[in-house]
């Protein structure tokens, strides 16, 4: 279980420290899919950040499964079972997909079948990846289930996805939510945090929390929260956009 305690960010804007996030408590039980979700300049990716700890915030505790895990570094909190998928993923210039999955399984001895498994896992035919170099040469959808690839590896008590949505086509788009939902049928102990607007990922969440301004402004179902969300730019229906690419332009 994660708890987030009175958490506040701030950053400069124009030479005064605007706030990210303004007192966010927030606990996210083990066993759930939580999308959090809000408006763009809400503070909802800062939130990922802090919890995967690639930023600090400037007070407040995090609590990862009753140790503070404040202070400790992305390596330490990795360690400790907290898995993050940037919203842009890294490229390594020089490391083959096989490598960065191993890597993340953090084992000398796996197997081209293992690394195929979770390559498979996110519609990647193996044999066509398994080799690559995780360069520019990838496009952005094949970066992201990449990606994706090595958080399934980690096999983290939580996985952490910051918008996965963005820069990918709707092919993929659409394989993401398979992943998800298979994830969610698996989760048993752990948990599953996403950044996302989409429509499609708020329908499978357990729970949706909406940030807003900076602070925890409702959570809920998703019955209960997209309702409230709807004919407002915080979420976006990604089925209308495929239903008129079945069907042509509508007049």
């Amino acid at each position: 279980m994660l708890e987030l305690k009175n958490i506040t960010y701030n950053a400069p804007e124009e030479g005064i420290d605007k706030a990210i996030l303004d007192d966010v408590s927030l606990t996210i039980p083990n066993g759930k899919l939580t999308v959090i979700t809000g408006p763009n300049g809400g503070g909802k990716s800062t939130l990922a950040k802090i919890i995967a700890g690639v930023i600090r915030p400037d007070s407040g505790k995090i609590i990862f499964n009753g140790t503070d895990i404040t202070d400790m570094s992305v390596t330490d909190r990795a360690r400790m079972g907290i898995g993050f998928a940037f919203q842009q993923p890294v490229r390594f210039k020089g490391i083959k997909v096989f490598d960065l999955i191993r890597l993340a399984r953090r084992t000398e001895n796996l197997t081209t079948g293992d690394a195929c498994k979770y390559l498979a896992a996110v519609g990647l035919c193996a044999k066509d990846y398994i080799n690559r170099e995780v360069n520019a040469s990838l496009s952005g959808g094949e970066l992201k289930r990449i990606e994706i690839a090595t958080v399934l590896a980690k096999n983290s008590e939580m996985s952490v996805f910051d918008e996965p949505e963005a820069g990918i086509d709707l092919w993929s788009f659409q394989n993401l939510i398979e992943v998800f939902n298979a994830m969610r049928e698996n989760i048993e102990g752990s948990s599953i945090v996403i950044i996302s607007h989409q429509e499609r990922i708020l329908r499978i969440a357990d729970e949706i929390v909406l940030i807003k301004g900076g602070k925890l402004s409702a959570r809920g179902s998703a019955d209960e929260i997209i309702p409230m969300l709807m004919g407002t730019d915080s979420v976006t229906n990604t089925c209308n956009i495929a239903d008129i690419w079945k069907g042509g332009a509508k007049s």
